[in-house]
């Protein structure tokens, strides 16, 4: 113990984190008769799953087969085998595709946490063996906030661009029938909008939804579950490192709170649920595949430093993947502290992706980790330069479909956009070449390139990259668009382009876990009374995103996997 610290308190189980996947440990744990105490470097409780889709990839899950779906454990190892190469743990994937139906039957029993089954959202890798069109991921019911009473101000957050005009909640089934303009996806917007205005009451207090959606209702309904259990919850709780006994099993944490230091005591474990290093620039430039750029990543500023990760490794702590992130590209909006994942839009038909020769360099509907690994692939000196990359779409797109922060232009004209983000968050020409000159981009290169796809357009068939042709391509791509509902011209001026970088939804590598979520040693023993989920653990994934959810999945079914081996353990 230092000088200046102070010992306070004991907990049987003490929790690094405030995500998804560390309250659903912490609530496991109260489950099985531990106390547990959950700590939070920020203000502000739910980590970047708050700012996430909030979706859950559970295999096998009962909401599927309620519906009549068929999954089961042996097709989903199929899978997973075949998505991680070969070069998984067998072990890691075989406890998870065995607990994570159970922890979330467990969690719909145990708390307010409630999913519904995305029956079309097809897993990620459709080309695989095992793979399914659908039934794997799980898509978060709303929650309604004012069950949290004074707590809803301590809630993160969410991204604006989870949001139905950046202020009403809708889940992702909602967002993919509007994003997919499928039947009746006009009637659904009118009727989510009415549902905001006339709740009169709520909105005295405000402009934020009393609803909660996605990755806001889930840690929204496991917070009120913790407050069920008087489970507590520190904020502005910063971890600084971990704590061992004479026989070196770790035993507590060091903490500053208040600005006063505290060695908090954990009578069974610590749970590290503390995230990834990808706000912290210098691991960035240690790990990770050059550039890289913190102000790229879309998770909380000043979060998500790696403190973790570091303290497994002053204990010796055996680390992977960690030159990996779950990747994602990202549009930096100018005033937002953060930038905002480009997902679901780079499916939408009459949009492309060029790097600076003015060529494509990948299928732009790819699942978004693929994306930017092709993005760093591209970058080579030999490459074509693609980071950034420039998406470039013209005036029928602009009209019908939204990019980033910029809704169609029926809802939302160039005339109403802030005039700040002219020639910063877009950029506009009358012509390819003029808007080529503008980005630096060659603008002959662009010009074939376009002429090239609206060759494919016409065709339906993107002969150099396949794009629209599985079904995962075509999820978000508009069903009334034949014959590839993910290609159009680009024909119709003005044209337009945002500046697309390597970004990413948190750091893949980690400390090295097994079976049980028990961090292990260089030498493949388990450290005693330590464990680690989410982002600050490697991925049981390895370099492979198997479908949306992949990584608040394994977060959560770690958690409990973690919670009940401790309490196992006596």
């Amino acid at each position: 113990m230092t000088a200046n610290a102070q010992s306070t308190s004991h907990y049987d189980v003490i929790v690094v984190g405030s995500g998804a996947g560390a309250m659903t440990s912490a609530l496991f744990a109260a489950e099985q008769g531990l106390s547990a105490l959950v700590v939070e470097k920020s203000d502000k409780f739910g980590g970047t799953s708050a700012i996430s889709g909030g979706g859950i990839w559970i295999p096998n899950n009962h909401y599927f087969a309620a519906k009549g779906g068929h999954d089961s454990f042996e097709l989903a190892l199929q899978y997973l085998k075949a998505a991680t190469g070969g070069h998984g743990d067998e072990l890691r994937l075989r406890a998870y595709l065995k607990h994570a139906p159970q922890m979330i039957q467990a969690l719909e029993h145990k708390s307010h946490v409630r999913y519904a089954v995305a029956e079309k959202y097809p897993d990620y890798y459709p080309q695989l063996p095992g793979s399914l069109e659908g039934g794997r991921t799980l898509d978060p019911e709303l929650f309604d906030t004012s069950l949290l009473g004074e707590e809803l101000g301590n809630l993160r957050s969410p991204s604006p661009s989870t949001l139905l005009m950046g202020r009403i909640a809708w889940t992702a089934r909602h967002a993919h029938k509007a994003m997919s303009r499928s039947f009746g996806w006009r009637m659904l917007i009118l009727g989510l909008m009415l549902r905001y205005k006339t709740d009169f009451k709520w909105r005295r207090k405000g402009r934020r939804d009393r609803r909660a959606a996605l990755g806001s209702a889930l840690v929204a309904s496991l917070r009120r579950s913790l407050m069920d259990r008087d489970i507590p919850l520190w904020l502005n709780t910063d971890f600084q490192m971990l704590l061992t006994d004479e026989e070196g099993r770790v035993c507590g944490v060091q903490v500053c709170r208040d600005g006063q230091v505290l060695q908090l005591k954990a009578r069974c474990a610590v749970i590290l649920g503390s995230g990834g290093f990808e706000q912290n620039q210098a691991l960035r430039e240690q790990y990770l595949p050059q550039p890289t750029q913190r102000g790229w990543s879309a998770t909380p500023p000043g979060n998500n430093t790696g403190a973790g990760l570091q303290a497994g490794i002053a204990l010796g702590a055996a680390t992977a993947l960690m030159d990996w992130a779950w990747w994602a590209p990202t549009i930096a909006v100018p005033g937002e502290d953060k930038p905002r994942g480009v997902f679901a839009e780079r499916a939408f038909p009459g949009a492309i992706v060029v790097n600076r020769q003015g060529q494509r360099f990948v299928n732009e509907a790819a699942p978004y980790l693929e994306f930017v690994d092709a993005m760093y692939r591209d970058n080579q000196p030999s490459g074509g330069q693609s980071i950034p990359a420039w998406v470039i779409f013209d005036g029928h797109f602009r009209f019908n479909y939204a990019m980033g922060p910029l809704m169609p232009a029926q809802v939302m004209p160039d005339s109403r956009l802030r005039k700040e983000w002219l020639n910063a968050l877009y950029f506009k020409a009358d012509s390819l070449a003029a808007l080529a000159a503008q980005i630096g981009v060659d603008g002959a290169g662009l010009e074939r390139t376009v002429q090239r796809m609206n060759g494919f357009a016409r065709s339906g068939v993107d002969a150099d990259f396949g794009r629209g042709g599985n079904v995962f391509d075509r999820y978000y791509g508009d069903s009334n668009v034949k014959p590839n509902p993910c290609l159009a011209p680009l024909s119709k001026g003005p044209y337009y382009a945002m500046r697309l970088d390597a970004g990413d939804i948190g750091t893949k590598g980690g400390l090295l876990t097994n079976e049980h979520a028990q961090v292990l040693r260089q030498d493949g023993q388990a450290i005693p009374g330590l464990y680690a989920i989410g982002n600050c653990s490697s991925s049981v994934m390895g370099t492979s995103y198997p479908g949306a959810g992949g990584t608040l999945g394994p977060a959560m079914t770690f958690g409990y996997i973690a919670a009940h081996h401790i309490a196992a353990q006596g």
